[in-house]
């Protein structure tokens, strides 16, 4: 346990314990978890309402209070492909803390509180696969890390979260609260530790290798040492990189070719075409669009593109009924008039004739002449860069920039390539390295390593190697920690294991030996074996008997063999069959159908099952305290979307098979045939209903109904090229500031020291009180000082 590292008992929380979930009946159901050690919990799909008495909510608040390390634990058992809550410690709308897992996108999610904002973390990983998990989720100040199955998946940097909960403040399992973020699946060992790198609790054999933020302190002085050192190493430094660089001219210059033209290393020049500098660096030629200087046009004026010019130019507007035109639009009065330098100017134009009835005619914005509805505006010399792409509208054509490119200062004509690597805005995972492209990305493996997917290696191919125990008619899949194995199409099994199946099973004691083919015994035919051959019965072979059934004209009974049966005796007559070097032994080659405990007996042209004693030589299958028939079909009770057959003692079971043409399909099993409106989802506020497949924008989150679930995640921002960003009141994304002061996301840099009125030194970061003054309080943002009053304290001094 816990305490077996030295931990006060009183530094940890177990919420399941808490919770006394064992006498909870609505929701939840106590189920065999990972291990014996501790109970684990079956969260079902339906309404519930599993939070903190107001005692252990007291207990938390306590615990949590100036509190800058703990680390959250849990083992959970989450359905594949569900999203869901694990756990919510919130007031109201407020996540102080929130452990999210969505199977609809495959990403794992931490919410929590900054300065009184919401902030969500997202870190790309499948955790809801149908699989057991650890998970792991350790704090330290600004310091996060993830473990997943004791592998460190993730460590971030992020902004310190609030521990000082409110009175108000409530702990949820499994779910964000009455009605949203339902878990389903199990969850065991939940708990709360309030020590520094707690995962190791979970994870004994994880060693501990790195001081965390709380042991950061005691080494800065050690650091303030150190800068003085520094400085005379970096005075030498730059001494040898002088005579360095006398050196590198010695090198070959590379030279870039362009268009029949060489240009030297580091020559700049001109693409008039497009607009761009470019500029040869190192052989290779990079380019970016001209910065245009923002314009600052009078009232009587607007921006315009004019030809062969590659910025924007201010030009007169004009007015007319209340409407403002550029320079260069039009519009259609009693005669086409055009603005030409803020005058509106009669100009000629003829209609050309359209092949489209009249209530089809669109009139284009700005122009004169009506076209066909569905025109194509595009084609017609739309002005787009050459990484954005026109669209056709109903009136107009636009330019919108391609996937993975950003615009340039707002105008989607011109749009500059988005590096996902250094915005972090890729999901390559361990043993990779991210490597941006023209719009797009690609996770390179480290040297060593071979590809699991697109985004993830791993250090053995246990697949190619066979260094693996999949079945034969498994597919066998790399994974980062080995590898998996899943049983082929037309297979069940557990992948070590898989057995051909065969949907409606095989009757009459056939077997499948492939999927949906039996090999039927003697006398049986069909596609599972449910017909008997009727058209002649001289051709049963009954090899259990050593005789065959010949056509005869009567009757006849071989002396030392059995009576014909009733059935063949007006057709048949029996004969001893004669040896014959083609006899095949089926018990030997295993092709015989004897089951279970019966034992196969070799005969001359056929095989003999003979059954000892037991009820498992018949064929039938033990459940539920029962026998279900050999060939049986059923539905599981406590899960009516999984249909069962019992074969040859086995049972085998698998999903129902969906037909949204059926007016009869179980809408339960198949939510994608699903149209009514209880399919439809209910928003954050209780207010407004979503139908499935709708998208809406909550809380600075993107949300999703799809099939009566919702899962939200953030939105995309933008990627700012700026040392010091804000977000105002009402918005959801950053923006540039030049004030440290009004920043509220900076990295500190303890190199930037600040002197407070004491003329001590403060470290970036730091807070303090300004000197005679109580109600004044002061941090060091990277070398400036920022200080704010508590107008409260005022009024109460």
């Amino acid at each position: 346990t816990a305490v077996g590292f030295g931990m006060d008992p009183d530094l940890q929380i177990d919420i399941i314990t808490e919770l006394d979930l064992v006498n909870t009946t609505l929701g939840v159901t106590q189920v065999s978890g990972l291990h014996n050690a501790s109970k684990a919990f079956l969260f079902q799909d339906i309404e519930r309402e599993i939070h903190a008495a107001p005692h252990v909510s007291e207990k938390l608040i306590q615990l949590f209070r100036n509190k800058s390390e703990f680390t959250f634990l849990a083992t959970v058992q989450q359905k594949a492909s569900t999203s869901g809550v694990i756990l919510s410690i919130r007031e109201l709308e407020h996540s102080y803390f929130e452990l999210e897992s969505s199977g609809l996108r495959d990403e794992i999610r931490y919410h929590y509180r900054f300065n009184g904002k919401s902030r969500t973390e997202v870190f790309p990983y499948r955790l809801a696969d149908g699989q057991w998990h650890k998970i792991a989720v350790s704090l330290s100040a600004s310091h996060l890390l993830l473990h997943v199955d004791c592998n460190r998946i993730y460590e971030r940097i992020i902004d310190p979260p609030e521990t000082n909960l409110t009175p108000e403040s409530n702990l949820w399992l499994g779910q964000r609260n009455r009605k949203h973020g339902f878990f389903k699946g199990v969850i065991q060992d939940v708990k709360v530790i309030f020590i520094p790198n707690g995962y190791i609790t979970q994870c004994p054999n994880l060693n501990r290798t790195c001081p965390t933020c709380s042991d950061f302190l005691s080494l800065v002085q050690g650091i303030m040492d150190l800068q003085e050192l520094l400085a005379k190493m970096t005075a030498k430094l730059n001494y040898a990189e002088t005579r360095l660089s006398q050196l590198e001219d010695c090198h070959c210059e590379k030279t870039c070719q362009v268009n029949g033209l060489i240009y030297r290393d580091k020559d700049s020049w001109v693409e008039d075409d497009h607009c761009r500098n470019c500029t040869c660096k190192g052989g290779a030629v990079e380019c970016r669009r001209m910065s245009c200087p923002p314009l600052d046009c009078p009232p009587d004026a607007l921006p315009v593109h004019v030809e062969s010019q590659c910025c924007k130019i201010c030009k007169a507007k004009c007015i007319y009924g209340g409407k403002v035109l550029a320079e260069g639009q039009r519009v259609l009065t009693k005669s086409c008039r055009e603005c030409r330098n803020g005058v509106l100017v009669k100009v000629t134009e003829t209609c050309p004739p359209l092949n489209c009835s009249e209530k089809d005619h669109v009139l284009p914005e700005n122009q004169c002449c009506s076209v066909c509805r569905g025109h194509n505006f595009c084609a017609e010399g739309h002005r787009c860069g050459e990484n954005s792409e026109c669209k056709n509208w109903n009136t107009k054509a636009t330019c919108e920039c391609k996937n993975g490119y950003l615009s340039v200062q707002g105008d989607s004509a011109y749009c500059e390539d988005i590096d996902e690597c250094a915005a972090k805005m890729h999901y390559c995972h361990a043993n990779t390295v991210c490597v941006n492209l023209p719009g797009s990305y690609r996770c390179d493996c480290v040297t060593g390593y071979v590809r699991v997917d697109d985004f993830s290696c791993t250090e053995h191919d246990e697949c190619g190697s066979g260094q693996h125990n999949c079945d034969e008619n498994a597919i066998c899949t790399n994974t980062v920690r080995g590898h998996s194995c899943t049983c082929k199409p037309g297979y069940v099994g557990n992948g070590t294991i898989c057995r051909a199946f065969c949907e409606e099973g095989c009757r009459y004691g056939g077997t499948c030996v492939a999927p949906n083919k039996c090999v039927c015994p003697s006398g049986f035919t069909g596609s599972h074996c449910e017909k008997e051959h009727s058209s002649d019965e001289c051709f049963h072979e009954l090899y259990h008997l050593g005789c065959l059934c010949k056509t005869s004209p009567s009757p006849e009974h071989v002396l030392g063999a059995p009576m014909c049966p009733r059935s063949y005796v007006t057709s048949c007559m029996w004969q001893p069959m004669k040896p014959s070097s083609h006899y095949i032994d089926e018990c030997a080659l295993k092709t015989h159908t004897c089951w279970n405990d019966s034992a196969c007996v070799n005969l001359a042209g056929g095989f003999d099952c003979l059954c000892p004693s037991g009820p498992s030589c018949t064929g039938d299958c033990p459940h539920e305290g029962g026998f279900k028939r050999n060939g049986q079909v059923w539905t599981l009770r406590e899960d009516r979307c999984s249909v069962c057959s019992c074969k040859d003692g086995r049972i085998f079971c698998r999903r129902t098979a969906c037909d949204c043409e059926n007016p009869s399909a179980d809408l339960f099993c198949c939510p994608e045939c699903d149209t009514r409106v209880t399919s439809q989802c209910l928003d954050q506020t209780g207010h407004k209903l979503y139908r499935s497949g709708d998208n809406w924008t909550y809380s600075c989150q993107q949300c999703r109904c799809l099939e009566g679930e919702v899962d939200c995640w953030p939105l995309l921002c933008p990627n700012l090229n700026c040392e010091y960003t804000a977000i105002s009141e009402g918005e959801c994304c950053p923006h540039c500031v030049s004030d440290p002061c009004l920043a509220d996301n900076i990295t500190y840099d303890i190199r930037r020291t600040c002197l407070d009125g004491y003329g001590i030194t403060r470290l970036s970061g730091a807070v303090w009180t300004m000197v005679g003054s109580p109600c004044t309080t002061c941090k060091c943002k990277n070398g400036n000082v920022c200080c704010s009053v508590d107008l409260e304290c005022l009024n109460n001094n």
